[in-house]
């Protein structure tokens, strides 16, 4: 780990939360809140991603990690650094998206993998960040299974971004509690083999211009809020988002 966080009270209070966080734990914890959280429309729809298909994956040509860059805003609020995916990429361009990417064969380990990509995509020296924790599993619609990596950027005056413009045309940041609030939180209902599901929307305007923030980005963000502000999104939802029908595919696959 890092040297401690030195000029934030909210980001120290952050490491000390995750400090020993289980993300096993955390699971039980989420999935009591979503059967409270849902109706029984949602409960179906999981169910029969239970039984119709079991969806096991060897995951291990498919692991990713992002990393979820928490600093200290003027007002003492907590953010995220994000990023717009080039337009030029084949695959979701102009998509806004944590830095991070596929794991290769050099990295030790989802740490390792999330602060490299950091640094190639956005010029974030890792010696600038406090790695606190890793996030249980997120799994993509390509079926990568993606770690989100909690890291503290105290000194956020030292960072200087450079933006390897083959794959980000743009970096921002956002406060990290929008993610709890319905205030430019929309669903879209999607289908995925069959399945109907949930897709978070987020949108947000700032000088440089208005993003959207969805699909796994979104839920990644919703879950790392909801840990860090130890609190429930305000939000209602009918259907499971795609998180919890993969939930219930490897439940089945247990």
């Amino acid at each position: 780990m890092q040297e401690n966080v030195r000029n934030s009270p909210n980001l120290q209070t952050v490491a000390e939360q995750l400090q020993f966080y289980n993300p096993g734990s955390l699971n039980s914890k989420l999935e009591s809140n979503d059967d409270n959280m849902f109706g029984s429309k949602c409960e179906m729809e999981c169910n029969k991603a239970k039984d119709e298909r079991c969806g096991c994956l060897e995951w291990r040509d498919r692991r990713a990690a992002v990393l979820i860059c928490l600093f200290e805003g003027h007002e003492g609020e907590l953010r995220v650094l994000l990023t717009k995916r080039s337009m030029e990429l084949s695959s979701h361009p102009g998509d806004v998206a944590l830095p991070g990417g596929k794991m290769e064969e050099g990295d030790a380990d989802y740490s390792a993998t999330a602060l490299r990509e950091a640094m190639e995509e956005i010029g974030l020296n890792p010696a600038l960040i406090q790695v606190v924790a890793n996030l249980e599993p997120f799994v993509s619609q390509h079926q990568l299974r993606v770690v989100p990596v909690v890291g503290l950027l105290d000194r956020v005056e030292e960072f200087k971004p450079i933006l390897n413009t083959s794959e980000v045309d743009a970096i921002f940041d956002v406060p990290m509690e929008m993610f709890l609030k319905e205030d430019n939180h929309r669903f879209e209902k999607k289908e995925w083999m069959g399945w109907k599901y949930n897709l978070h929307r987020f949108d947000y305007e700032s000088e440089q211009g208005v993003f959207l923030i969805r699909g796994l980005t979104a839920s990644i963000l919703i879950r790392a809020s909801s840990l860090i502000y130890q609190r429930s999104p305000c939000f209602d939802q009918d259907l499971p988002d795609f998180q919890q029908l993969q939930r219930a595919l490897n439940d089945q696959c247990s």
